[in-house]
């Protein structure tokens, strides 16, 4: 039976201060690291606040993992509608601090259902905004008629910068110069030399 505990409502600045204080141990020492006692030490508040924002760690979980979702539908939303939409969608994958929280939150996932449910969720919005947005861009190219997908392309296009922005976090790098150079020289066919804009999701 669902608790009538008081819970703390959405706007209060407090439940702001523990999600920043969640991301950034989740950012720095892993999800491992999140506890509720330590969520409020890194936030300066007390530990029972945790549990009067948020009613278990699944939930606090689930919160920081929306508004990431959020913030990044919105920047990658602006990102596709820059002149050089390829480029800024290879930037946006390779974002190291989105990386890593996407690889923690991947992690936890394993561990926890109702977070997994929610990324299932989260993939499939992002992915279709893709698909709209290389279908659009392909077309401007004069690529419409071609063999291959607009989803194949969009899944292509991140998945690479994804898994090399999260390898770099790991400290792997054998073969990501010549990857790099190989998916940046197709895209200079497209678009021309990248003009350098701010599409991280951490902005």
């Amino acid at each position: 039976m669902a608790s009538d505990r008081r819970i703390g409502g959405p706007d209060a600045k407090n439940r702001g201060v523990l999600l920043d204080a969640a991301e950034q141990l989740m950012l720095e020492d892993g999800y491992a690291a999140v506890t509720s006692r330590r969520v409020a030490e890194r936030a300066g508040l007390k530990p029972q606040l945790v549990h009067y924002y948020f009613r278990t760690m699944d939930d606090l979980f689930i919160e920081v993992f929306r508004r990431m979702s959020k913030l990044g539908l919105e920047v990658h939303a602006e990102a596709m509608k820059s002149d050089q939409p390829l480029w800024a969608m290879w930037d946006f994958g390779s974002d190291p601090q989105f990386a890593r929280l996407t690889m923690e939150f991947m992690g936890l996932a394993n561990h926890r259902k109702a977070l997994r449910a929610e990324i299932a969720v989260y993939a499939d919005r992002f992915r279709e905004q893709q698909v709209e947005a290389m279908t659009a861009t392909l077309r401007r190219y004069g690529y419409e008629t071609t063999d291959v997908p607009p989803v194949v392309w969009a899944v292509f296009a991140t998945s690479v910068s994804r898994v090399l922005a999260v390898e770099r976090s790991l400290g792997v790098s054998f073969g990501h110069d010549e990857m790099i150079g190989f998916c940046e020289e197709w895209l200079r066919k497209l678009e021309g030399d990248r003009v350098v804009t701010d599409v991280s999701a951490s902005a």
